[in-house]
């Protein structure tokens, strides 16, 4: 699973570390199933505080399409622990999906 992470002045090595784990946690299980995951971090707000911790995951199911989640929160080690949490639901269901439909099709003699 190859990451790509975007994130102005966000991401150091404790946040690279953190969503390496975090994503590995919840999609290793798919295998080659995910190929490139995109992350994009974001301080929506600046300096004004708040719930304000963006967090974006797009994973690439080739031949599926993408799984994109996104997350917000006060803190940003709370919005990547979300997100991917989220992520690995959504691609799950992206293939089970997927799985289902082909299932379907080969049930018609198609």
């Amino acid at each position: 699973m190859w990451l790509i992470i975007h994130g102005r002045g966000l991401v150091d090595a404790a946040v690279r570390e953190r969503l390496e784990r975090r994503l590995h946690f919840a999609l290793g299980r798919f295998g080659d199933q995910v190929r490139r995951v995109s992350i994009y971090l974001a301080d929506v707000n600046g300096p004004l505080g708040g719930v304000d911790k963006l967090c974006r995951i797009a994973a690439e199911l080739p031949g599926h399409g993408r799984a994109v989640v996104e997350g917000v929160a006060d803190s940003l080690s709370a919005a990547i622990d979300r997100t991917a949490d989220r992520v690995g639901q959504a691609v799950s269901r992206r293939l089970v999906l997927a799985r289902t439909a082909a299932a379907a099709v080969r049930g018609r003699g198609g």
